[in-house]
């Protein structure tokens, strides 16, 4: 979607320029251009780069390596063995 409709700069282009180290509006707006005209999306490209930043802090999502049976099997077996 549009954020900045003088510079033609999109939520992804704020994206991806938060990807490559723009961290606040000063970088963006030397990066892009946007606020630079008429100033009206600034409001809404800084809302664009906060949640940008979130999800590049945030990473990629690591899931727990799922649990083999037959190493839960020995674990149960053992188990036996000491009651």
């Amino acid at each position: 979607m549009y954020v900045c409709l003088c510079k033609n700069v999109t939520d992804s282009d704020i994206e991806a320029a938060v990807a490559n180290g723009c961290g606040n509006m000063r970088e963006l707006k030397s990066a892009l251009g946007v606020g630079s005209q008429c100033g009206r999306c600034t409001s809404h490209a800084r809302e664009v780069l906060y949640e940008a930043k979130q999800t590049a802090h945030s990473g990629p999502v690591q899931y727990a390596t799922p649990l083999q049976t037959s190493h839960l099997q020995t674990s149960l077996n053992m188990e036996s063995c000491y009651t």
